[in-house]
């Protein structure tokens, strides 16, 4: 290592980035597993998972050994011509899920955006261009492109950047009710998150999202499910939707679809695919082989009996002791979500502390996240290990015991 990189230091955050971002006062620079290591050799166990990215932990050897291998071969040669590990990824995500099309781009906003797009292009070509509002809820999160972080539901994000996309809608979240009130004819798509991330990590009721697949049917307006944060083995089943039985028009995955390396993907039908005719939508790196050949490896590991349910097992080992650790330091009113998608509501006492949890954490050796200032969230790797889940929450009870004596 050159001289000039072991100058590196958190201060340099400070002089040479924008500020939109609050990072820790400290800089990891290795991971095995679910261990992570700082520049002073520091050994931290990671329960945030790069926010929910890092699906297999860090450096597994089936997603190194894909990277590596493909850099060897191909990195980059653009959409005018296709590549094997696209075709390879593409054509494991159609067997394994309800898509029969698939379209590559790098991030979650990008996969959405997609989305978003499809949706009023299918609108326009079937019905005209009068049809093109779309139903969002309230406290969901879709990106930070100008359309997605209009579409989602938080105003925070989307003050201050100009006239707002118009179109869109909030209804609250698990209100079948509101949803109906809000829908109409001139309705293209109405999109759920089948677990809020951002929101709270608050997951959809199963009445909630079949009454919305009957009334986008009902109005001819497609069902989006966002499944950015939830896909992929989240939630115990490759993707959300499976876990509730209710099928989307169009799915956005991108987060732990690359196990780390950048990707997202919009999986939909033939018959609405085929609205994106040559030249109405793009992207220069979507569909990259570096990729789409870690993205191959993410999915033969993750989609497996085995591994789907060590995610179930695994959720229920964290949450009998997060209950109990709730209980004994009077800490939580509930402990919600799928699989390896965790939240802890705080109580009254805790509100707006989850900042304090996270920084206690921190101290202790560990990194969670946030999801709001009142829960605590967890998204750790898939297939860390029972170890390091009893390690962590060790560490993690001795945070919360820390703060409650202060």
């Amino acid at each position: 290592m050159s001289v000039e990189q072991d100058q590196v230091q958190r201060a340099d955050f400070d002089q040479v980035m924008v500020p939109n971002y609050a990072p820790a006062g400290f800089i990891p620079v290795r991971g095995a597993g679910s261990r992570v290591w700082d520049q002073t050799g520091r050994e931290l166990i990671d329960f945030a998972g790069g926010i929910a990215v890092n699906v297999l932990g860090h450096a597994h050897p089936a997603l190194v050994g894909a990277l590596t291998e493909q850099a060897n071969k191909l990195w980059h040669v653009s959409n005018v011509f296709t590549n094997e590990p696209a075709l390879r990824l593409a054509k494991k995500l159609v067997d394994a899920t309800f898509a029969e099309r698939v379209f590559f781009c790098n991030s979650g906003a990008e996969a959405n955006e997609a989305s978003f797009k499809l949706a009023r292009r299918v609108a326009h070509d079937r019905f005209g261009p009068e049809k093109y509002e779309i139903i969002a809820t309230l406290n969901s999160f879709h990106g930070r492109t100008l359309f997605t972080v209009n579409v989602g539901g938080q105003s925070k994000y989307s003050d201050g950047f100009g006239p707002k996309i118009s179109g869109i809608t909030h209804v609250p979240y698990n209100d079948l009710e509101a949803l109906k009130a809000a829908i109409s004819d001139k309705t293209c798509a109405v999109v759920i998150e089948p677990i809020q991330g951002e929101g709270g990590v608050l997951p959809a009721e199963l009445a909630y999202l079949q009454g919305a697949r009957e009334l986008c049917d009902a109005h001819n307006a497609l069902l989006v499910f966002d499944e950015v944060q939830t896909g992929m083995g989240r939630s115990g089943e490759l993707f959300a939707y499976m876990h509730y039985g209710v099928v989307p028009d169009i799915l956005s995955s991108a987060k732990s679809l690359g196990g780390g390396f950048p990707i997202g993907a919009m999986l939909t039908t033939e018959a609405l695919a085929k609205h994106l005719v040559v030249g109405t939508h793009g992207t220069t790196y979507g569909g990259n082989p570096l990729a789409c050949a870690v993205g191959e490896a993410v999915i033969d590991v993750i989609n497996t009996p085995k591994v789907l349910a060590g995610v179930k097992a695994k959720h229920d080992r964290f949450k009998a002791r997060l209950e109990q650790i709730g209980q004994q330091y009077g800490l939580y009113s509930e402990v919600r979500g799928l699989g390896l998608l965790i939240g802890c509501v705080l109580n009254d006492n805790w509100k707006g502390k989850a900042k304090d949890i996270f920084n206690a954490a921190e101290q202790e050796g560990l990194m969670i996240l946030q999801a709001g200032p009142d829960v605590v969230r967890f998204a750790p790797s898939l297939v860390i290990e029972d170890a390091d889940i009893d390690a962590g929450l060790d560490r993690f009870e001795r945070a919360v015991a820390k703060l409650a004596q202060a």
